[in-house]
């Protein structure tokens, strides 16, 4: 790709090379320690599902008992695969056991790590060869059906209730979304659990469940045979059990699952460690699954100003991008996430957008770059807000994004009705048809406002990679340099839920979905 904005892309490499050894000083960390949530979804992905009594889910039972027992830092799938060779069951049997109180996991005599292993080994090999099976119906679907022109129009529903985003998906789907993002109920990402089976009362969004997953995947599909072409399925694997969600959506075919590095612990405050651990696993199971990640950086420009700290953007950006190569991920499965969130009172803001919307273009040009729409600023008047979202359809379209959210001129008031889902989508395809091959046509003055913003841009996100990469990252983020938010090491939710590993932890899956590479 030619540089419309005449980058120095010496910078651009050793602003990605710091990125690297920050990514690379943090693996030292994740590669020591487990979490709950990490050891749960091991045992999801062996087939333990449902809950007990007290609508417990069985897969914190079993973690739960080994951890009181002291022996979690061997990993859950260890303690599992004794059970298995001591009473002949298998996995969904032995939690259910540990639930009746019949057997307690770390009380059985221990068998041979052989033995053991080798029955683990072929269930976790069965269980990820239908998570390869998915991402290969979902290559076969695109071939088939055929799929929408990027940018995809992204667009959520959010009833709280499965059976009503239903109607609404599909509905979104005629008018011409390709992708649909089922909203999670408030603060679900603050739950150390994931609820079990349909759900209908969810506040603000939908309960995120392995049942309302395979409900909505079935519709999308109904609806993609009708249309003619594939829709992507969306849901957020962030939080507290952001890989055991990642698990979920890989079993049930999604295909784009918001994952960030560090918005749990900006924006939620998750602990750091504990975030940190978690989303490599979960992007471990995205990565093989074939799913498109969508990552956070656009909520910055929510609690910080987009003019002065753009550069946060693209410094979490080429750090995202180096997490999610460290567990597997390929660049065209990268949604790294940017916004059009800048006060529209601004001189020329307009100009500033576009540049930095075509500098996140030409450094990650594999990229299915994640556009965000006007959110900040928005204000309740429909009017203005309808041209604000044009005016950021129209950089998406110049600029070659890969996934739009798209604005809503009503999203200051409430949750969109389903007219104002057709209008935005309405918006787009017009600003997109009109406007298809603008960025072909038009090139940027030489040392004029775009380029000299874009430079700016790149020299402070390199200069705040260099200063991460001599710190580290705990101590960047206990500073406050994302978002203008400080957050502690060791605060937040969910530090206890962090695990040192034994020598002789076990995880099958890690080595089986990076193919053996770890």
């Amino acid at each position: 790709m030619n540089s419309k904005l005449n980058l120095d892309f010496n910078k651009v490499e050793d602003a990605r090379n710091s990125a690297k050894n920050i990514a690379e000083d943090v693996q030292e960390f994740i590669d020591k320690h487990s979490t709950v949530s990490v050891e749960r979804t091991v045992a999801r992905l062996l087939g333990v599902d449902g809950v007990d009594e007290i609508e417990r889910p069985l897969p914190n039972v079993i973690v739960e008992n080994v951890s009181e027992g002291g022996g979690l830092e061997r990993g859950i799938a260890y303690w599992i695969g004794n059970a298995m060779v001591h009473t002949g069951e298998g996995p969904q049997m032995v939690a259910e056991m540990v639930s009746r109180g019949d057997i307690d996991l770390t009380k059985l005599p221990i068998a041979s790590d052989e033995d053991i292993y080798s029955r683990i080994d072929t269930i976790a090999q069965d269980s990820t060869e239908k998570i390869r099976k998915n991402k290969l119906r979902r290559e076969e679907y695109i071939e088939t059906l055929g799929e929408g022109r990027k940018p995809y129009l992204y667009v959520i529903v959010a009833t709280g209730n499965i059976y009503e985003d239903v109607v609404q998906a599909q509905a979104a789907a005629r008018q011409g979304a390709d992708i649909i993002a089922v909203i999670r109920t408030t603060a679900q990402s603050l739950l150390d659990y994931v609820p079990y089976g349909a759900t209908t009362e969810g506040f603000g969004g939908t309960y995120a469940t392995e049942e309302n997953f395979r409900i909505m995947r079935e519709a999308l599909d109904e609806v993609g045979e009708e249309v003619g072409r594939y829709i992507r399925l969306c849901n957020y694997c962030s939080g507290l059990c952001m890989p055991e969600i990642a698990a979920m959506g890989a079993l049930e075919r999604l295909d784009v699952m918001l994952n960030d590095a560090l918005y749990g612990i900006l924006f939620r405050d998750i602990n750091m460690q504990r975030t940190l651990v978690d989303q490599y696993f979960s992007r471990i199971i995205n990565g093989f699954g074939g799913v498109i990640i969508n990552t956070g950086e656009d909520n910055y420009l929510t609690t910080a100003d987009a003019v002065e700290e753009a550069h946060t953007v693209l410094a979490s950006q080429f750090m995202n991008e180096q997490f999610a190569l460290k567990a597997g991920i390929p660049e065209e499965q990268m949604g790294l996430g940017h916004a059009f969130e800048m006060d529209p009172s601004l001189e020329n803001g307009f100009l500033l957008e576009l540049s930095q919307a075509q500098m996140s273009r030409e450094i990650f040009p594999k990229a299915p770059l994640k556009y965000m729409p006007p959110t900040k600023f928005m204000t309740g008047n429909i009017f203005k807000g309808h041209i604000q979202d044009a005016l950021f359809n129209l950089i998406s379209v110049w600029t070659n994004q890969g996934l739009q959210l798209l604005g809503m001129h009503t999203e200051a008031i409430h949750t969109p009705h389903l007219q104002d889902r057709m209008l935005s989508i309405q918006n787009a395809q017009y600003v997109f048809n009109n406007a298809r091959d603008i960025g072909e046509e038009i090139q940027f003055k030489d040392g004029g406002m775009i380029q000299t913003r874009a430079h700016d841009v790149l020299n402070k996100a390199e200069k705040l990679l260099k200063d991460i990469e001599q710190e580290g990252l705990f101590s960047a983020i206990e500073k406050g340099k994302f978002g203008d938010v400080k957050r502690p090491r060791d605060g937040g939710k969910g530090l206890d839920g962090v695990i040192k590993k034994d020598k002789d932890y076990y995880n099958p899956f890690i080595k089986m979905m990076l193919g053996g590479t770890k």
